[in-house]
């Protein structure tokens, strides 16, 4: 089906108006984070996803769900009966951020832009990630792909140019998180789409020690273009996948004539949305599209967020550390 973001419009700013506005939603962002999820998460980790840790610790019988790279099997073998091997959480935590900031995450028609959430999951994960002396990293795609360039984000955000993949280096800090978060914020995106396939790839090389991998995005790239990608991150990592959706690009209004834009390419249709016959095909592809994408995911093992412009995006995360806690505390004691 043709994307759904290419039946929204692109949210345009004045020159320099794109910086200062990301300046006062970042400032916004990290004060909602700050009071509302600051002690959410208690122990070893405070992050969305506690890391698998390397250190041996007991074994327990498998359970269905359990992951078979961590069978035990001197214990298997002596018992009969299939176990797993408990690890020790690391005390410190790297994770890493595949950012995305195609052009389609320029739009929004709920309480916030798509780009906008993008910037709000970042500054969870950074919060929740630097609390205990953790280091965060992230590479950021902003319009058509080009080879990688790697930059300083310390201060001032790196300058950006069209297809722009960014590496910036993990560190530890809350300084550091904060230009994290301003370089990211300021990236200004580029008309094009990143190639989220590259952008996940990035974090693969080179090879790092067993951590946390969130990759943030639409996803409405094809998905036979970042699968792959995502599953060899699976095989060394945690990975997290945070799906950010606006309700146009779900269903169609009834307003009659809508004249669209295609943010990546420009290309300006106008939509008869009268038509109940339309939207119904346009709702039922949209979801189709959603069910590939969810589906892609489950089959690389990566837990899936989905966090929408019209909706409470904190309430949703709160509601996926709740779930996630609850499904990791099943299935790891008797």
């Amino acid at each position: 089906m043709a994307r759904a973001a290419a039946v929204t419009p692109p949210t345009h700013l004045p020159a320099g108006a794109g910086a200062e506005r990301s300046g006062a939603v970042l400032s916004r962002l990290q004060l909602l984070v700050t009071r509302k999820l600051d002690g959410l998460l208690q122990g070893d980790y405070a992050g969305l996803l506690p890391g698998p840790g390397s250190e041996a610790g007991e074994s327990r019988e498998y359970r269905p769900g359990d992951d078979v790279r961590r069978m035990d099997w001197p214990v298997t073998a002596r018992t009969t009966m299939p176990h797993v091997r408990r690890t020790v959480a690391d005390r410190e935590l790297e994770t890493w951020l595949a950012v995305d900031l195609s052009a389609s995450l320029d739009f929004g028609t709920g309480q916030w832009l798509k780009r906008d959430v993008v910037v709000a999951a970042a500054a969870a994960l950074t919060h929740l990630t630097v609390r205990g002396g953790n280091r965060i990293g992230a590479v950021v795609g902003t319009g058509a792909p080009v080879p990688a360039r790697t930059g300083r984000w310390r201060g001032a955000p790196p300058a950006t140019g069209p297809g722009t993949l960014l590496r910036l280096p993990a560190r530890a800090g809350r300084k550091e998180a904060q230009g994290l978060l301003r370089a990211i914020a300021g990236a200004e995106i580029q008309p094009g789409r990143s190639d989220l396939g590259a952008l996940v790839d990035m974090l693969n090389r080179p090879p790092r020690r067993r951590g946390v991998a969130v990759v943030i995005s639409d996803f409405l790239a094809p998905p036979q273009q970042w699968g792959r990608p995502i599953r060899k991150l699976r095989v060394r990592h945690d990975v997290l996948a945070i799906e950010v959706v606006d309700p146009r690009e779900l269903e169609l209004p009834d307003v009659g004539v809508l004249p669209v834009v295609d943010p990546e390419t420009g290309e300006l249709h106008e939509v008869q949305t009268a038509d109940p016959r339309l939207r119904r095909r346009y709702a039922d592809a949209a979801a189709a599209q959603r069910a590939a994408i969810a589906a892609e995911l489950r089959a690389a093992g990566a837990a899936h967020l989905r966090l929408r412009t019209d909706r409470d995006w904190l309430l949703d995360m709160v509601r996926f550390v709740a779930a996630q806690r609850h499904a990791r505390t099943r299935g790891t004691t008797r």
